[in-house]
């Protein structure tokens, strides 16, 4: 079969869909990657085949300009998404319609209006029979429904988008005929039409999700969900010399991510008093970050490593902990390695993912705002020194061992391709 994947112009967002790629590839699948064209390197990168489609949009800098991403706030979600951070007798209905209105359209419309008409005219011209998009780039499903494809959502994160629209769907009978307004319906409705369908919910969220965090982990919705076990991809690396050798003391990571500081140019934490609060532990301290910030710092502890990059999975194997942003293949990578965590998260759904790691026993958060080098110490030891961590991340491990990989997952991805199809 035909498999069409795309993204949101986030490279970040694109390496998480990389394996699954790969693995429709390997089965004899033809795969393509339809991005705008500052990702087509990435892509092709990758070994895969890539599309350009559209024009290039930084939505940061976008929003940021604007000043509608979070109305004030410091972290979160944008309305209506942070809905799915409420508890559900606190979520109202003018809350959720406001917040389509008001920005949850514009900013789709932002960063996908100007991908559709390319994407939608390769998708008629190349006929995939599965479309695979990310929950920002509702374009692939309009492309899917123009040229009948199946389609599925594979998620970079907890999935706020699928929750808030549960949370839509159950509060919209409840209101009075007039009243039913559904601007997400309404907008990609339009594009249904005009090309000869009509909206269908699975424009929203997709015939089906896929989902790369195990179940204790996985912030979901009532969707047709399918797990996938996480293969971390991190672009192209190199393993250092240093790493060939088995660590003498306690190795203990520290990476921020690539995001936030490839986007502010800074980090949500002081690096500087953490590493100084971590100076006098019997450990050997690994931290990415980039020359800048490096040349930037005051001092260098004895102990400490800095190192502008280092391939997460050559890495983790030789650790005791890992101290991170908790974004969610950082995350998941740490956890496939079975090493206990201390996340300090800051925005979206960090800290989400944070509280069902620390609620598995696997590691312990403190928000990013919070984090000082002294808490931050204190976490490390407790992570080192108590033993339930270390036996929490074992088991968690496991659970991601039981999902099937994305070479596994492909014969059922077929079926439900024939399923979901138009002609099928």
């Amino acid at each position: 079969m035909r498999v069409l994947f795309t993204c949101h112009a986030e490279r970040t967002h694109l390496l998480m869909l990389v394996p699954l790629a790969w693995a429709l590839r390997t089965a004899g699948h033809e795969v393509r990657v339809a991005v705008q064209p500052k990702l087509v390197d990435e892509v092709t990168k990758a070994g895969l085949t890539a599309v350009p489609v559209g024009s290039d949009l930084d939505l940061w800098a976008i929003l940021n300009r604007v000043g509608v991403w979070l109305g004030g706030r410091t972290s979160g979600w944008p309305e209506p998404y942070d809905a799915a951070e409420m508890r559900p007798e606190d979520v109202t209905w003018d809350h959720l319609r406001d917040g389509y209105a008001n920005l949850a359209i514009r900013w789709h419309k932002t960063s996908n209006v100007p991908m559709i008409p390319d994407l939608v005219a390769f998708a008629k011209a190349w006929k995939p029979d599965l479309v695979v998009w990310e929950p920002l780039t509702q374009a692939g499903s309009i492309a899917a429904k123009a040229c009948g494809a199946a389609h599925a959502r594979l998620l970079i994160g907890a999935d706020v988008y699928g929750i808030t629209r549960d949370h839509y769907l159950r509060l919209k009978p409840e209101q009075p005929p007039e009243e039913q307004v559904d601007p997400l319906a309404g907008w990609l409705g339009s594009y249904a039409r005009k090309h000869g369908g009509e909206y269908t919910e699975d424009m929203a969220t997709g015939h089906f999700t896929i989902d790369s965090l195990p179940r204790s982990l996985s912030v979901g919705a009532d969707l047709h969900n399918v797990h996938m076990r996480h293969v971390q991809y991190g672009g192209p690396a190199v393993v250092p010399r240093w790493l060939w050798d088995e660590p003498e003391k306690p190795r203990v990571a520290i990476t921020m991510g690539l995001t936030v500081t490839e986007r502010t140019g800074g980090y949500p934490v002081d690096v500087q008093e953490v590493l100084d609060a971590l100076s006098d532990l019997d450990i050997e301290l690994i931290g990415t970050i980039t020359d800048e910030q490096k040349a930037a710092l005051p001092r260098i502890p004895d102990n400490t490593r800095l190192v502008p990059y280092v391939p997460l999975g050559a890495l983790l194997p030789s650790c005791s902990v890992a101290i991170h942003h908790a974004g969610v293949g950082t995350l998941a990578t740490v956890a496939m390695h079975g090493v206990p965590q201390l996340t300090l998260p800051w925005d979206v759904d960090q800290p989400a993912l944070s509280n069902r790691l620390v609620a598995q026993g696997a590691g312990l958060t403190t928000h990013a705002t919070e984090a000082t080098g002294e808490n931050v110490r204190a976490s490390v030891v407790r992570l080192l020194d108590e033993p339930s961590f270390a036996e929490r991340a074992r088991a968690l491990r496991e659970e991601m061992l039981d999902l099937p990989t994305p070479n596994q997952l492909v014969p059922h991805l077929e079926e439900l391709t024939a399923k979901y199809r138009a002609d099928g």
